[in-house]
């Protein structure tokens, strides 16, 4: 695929990204804050965020797992995957969080549970998107091109 097609295809990709709430400004942010000293800056963080969130997402199961749930550590749990999927502007992510930790505050373990499931398929969702986002830069910067930026 030549370079042209390869950048519209990214801006109508990260388009769809912001279209359907997969992402917030935030991650417009991230992206511009990288520059030539520092190229690999929004892979860097999305990466951290992903171990962060694996983590987090396992704590969590853990935690409801247990015959006495303690709210307050999963409440803690939640509150740092919400800052965290903030911070890269998951924006689904990040709006599950905001339920889960309602759901915490009521002690309603049945209602801790589903939201775990539904903060665990929008994480997924988000990660393989992000992932696809990558490789398509990646695919540009092998053919030649520059990464379009996208307001």
């Amino acid at each position: 695929m030549e370079v042209g097609q390869l950048q519209r295809s990214f801006v109508e990709y990260m388009a769809s990204l912001f279209r359907e709430g997969f992402l917030d400004g935030q991650f417009s942010q991230l992206q511009q804050l990288q520059d030539d000293s520092n190229p690999e800056f929004v892979v860097e963080v999305v990466s951290l965020f992903f171990e962060d969130s694996e983590r987090l997402l396992n704590d969590l199961t853990m935690a409801l797992d247990q015959p006495n749930v303690d709210f307050k550590q999963v409440d803690a749990h939640v509150h740092q995957l919400k800052g965290s999927s903030s911070s890269v502007g998951a924006q689904r992510v990040k709006n599950c969080c905001v339920l889960f930790r309602n759901c915490c505050e009521e002690q309603n373990t049945e209602a801790c549970l589903r939201c775990l499931q539904q903060i665990k398929q929008e994480y997924l969702l988000v990660k393989n998107k992000l992932q696809t986002l990558f490789e398509l830069e990646q695919q540009i910067v092998a053919a030649g091109g520059a990464i379009p930026m996208v307001q």
